[in-house]
């Protein structure tokens, strides 16, 4: 037993662990590829002032940072968005637009462990930099839901809680929140599930707040948007976000996913930068953290870039991901076998079972065969074993004829065919 272990947040991927996050990888890239987004990547070694600028100086206590032996200082990156915020303002003069991109990097923080929380994991970032429209805002959370909907889950399963920054800043205002207290009255907002009630009172009070009309603002992020349009109807500023709210929901639902969303004020998304729609995905149960996390954040390439362009994207991680699907039972139990093993029978055949091994692998299939004479009984049992389904014996008659015989692992029979037409019938069910 090795004394060496992981270190604290940090995760081994045996086979099997590696299946399941390679199962969430495909559907990242597949949905990807079906919204029409570009991948990219960048390095996950950033300047440590990227982050302070983007966040603030507290952000250090969260990083893994440290002076590089160029005296730099660096960190580990621990989001996306400052990466792909540098690299798209150094080319969006010459990008035509909207730009599309997609990552899916390694992160790392250094934070508490808890369930859903670790100190590294793996993210689907999606960003569409250059368009206001409120229809980029569906289509960003349509696509989240496709990731969801692709690994079998359905609303049953998740909901898209969505808010609005601009409707929220309208309705503190009219509630006598002055301009400067926005950003603490959304923090106490955000906190309106995780803190007790006097507290949040307690806090708006430090705002100048009494406690009616603070509890009036607690009250207003359980009304829905018809009540909020009678109350504050007079309001241009939040008459204007439930409209956007409106042509936003109609169109998720032409999108099909009607069902998977809500509208809850409550979702404020901490992050200061956020400036429009927001959206944060559950467990209906309510027993995970979030699953994933976005909305528009229009001003951050004008602070970090100096280019006013608007953006929206979100963060999508692996690990809230991968312990929902294992409870729903959805997640892969075991690492993907090969497709078939060759097994010779006798060295006199060695050198055709091995061109055959290449022919197979060439057209695209896994191929498995015994680096050791060990018998054919043997061979086929650790194939069996291993999980493959088919075997093909391969013996002097076979290298002869030009025919394969070819086992089912599984129910123990055989057949006969050839190379070519084994190939045919393996591209018809692989559709390569």
């Amino acid at each position: 037993m090795t004394k060496h272990t992981a270190l604290p947040g940090f995760r081994d991927f045996y086979p099997e662990e590696m299946s399941r996050r390679q199962q969430i990888f495909e559907a990242w890239h597949e949905v990807a590829r079906r919204f029409g987004f570009d991948l990219y990547d960048g390095p996950p070694l950033e300047a440590l002032e990227l982050y302070v600028e983007k966040s603030g100086p507290e952000i250090v206590n969260q990083l893994f940072n440290f002076t590089d032996k160029g005296g730099r200082e660096v960190a580990l990156r621990p989001e996306m968005t400052p990466t792909l915020v540098r690299m798209v303002g150094a080319r969006i003069k010459g990008m035509p637009r909207p730009v599309r991109w997609a990552s899916m990097p390694q992160l790392f923080r250094y934070e508490k462990q808890q369930r859903g929380r670790l100190r590294e994991h793996f993210q689907l970032n999606l960003d569409i930099i250059g368009e206001e429209s409120v229809l980029a805002d569906a289509d960003l959370l349509a696509a989240a839901l496709d990731v969801l909907r692709l690994l079998g889950l359905g609303p049953g399963d998740v909901v898209a809680r969505v808010s609005d920054r601009r409707l929220l800043h309208g309705t503190l205002v009219q509630e006598g929140v002055k301009e400067a207290d926005l950003p603490l009255a959304l923090s106490v907002i955000d906190k309106i599930e995780r803190e007790p009630r006097p507290e949040l009172l307690e806090r708006l009070a430090r705002l100048g707040i009494d406690r009616a009309r603070g509890e009036k603002i607690l009250d207003l992020t359980a009304l829905d948007r018809a009540e909020l349009r009678r109350r504050y109807g007079s309001s241009p500023a939040v008459v204007e976000a439930l409209d956007r709210l409106d042509d936003y929901f109609e169109a998720l639902a032409a999108l099909g996913f009607a069902d998977w969303v809500v509208f809850d004020m409550k979702i404020v998304r901490g992050l200061a930068y956020y400036t429009g729609i927001v959206f944060e995905i559950f467990d209906r149960k309510g027993e995970l953290r979030a699953i994933c996390g976005g909305g528009r954040y229009d001003g951050l390439f004008s602070s970090l870039a100096g280019i006013d362009v608007p953006a929206l994207g979100f963060g999508f991680g692996d690990v809230v991901l991968g312990e929902l699907l294992k409870e729903r039972k959805l997640a892969r139990t075991e690492a993907r076998p090969a497709d078939l093993a060759i097994v010779a029978v006798d060295e006199s055949v060695r050198a055709e079972a091995l061109r055959t091994v290449s022919r197979l692998r060439a057209a695209g299939l896994g191929v498995v065969f015994p680096y050791r004479a060990a018998g054919v009984g043997k061979a086929l049992k650790a194939a069996g074993a291993a999980g493959i389904r088919e075997a093909i014996v391969f013996g002097p008659d076979e290298a002869a004829s030009g025919e394969l015989v070819v086992r089912d692992l599984a129910a123990g029979t055989e057949r006969r065919t050839t190379l070519e037409q084994y190939l045919k019938e393996a591209g018809d069910r692989t559709g390569r």
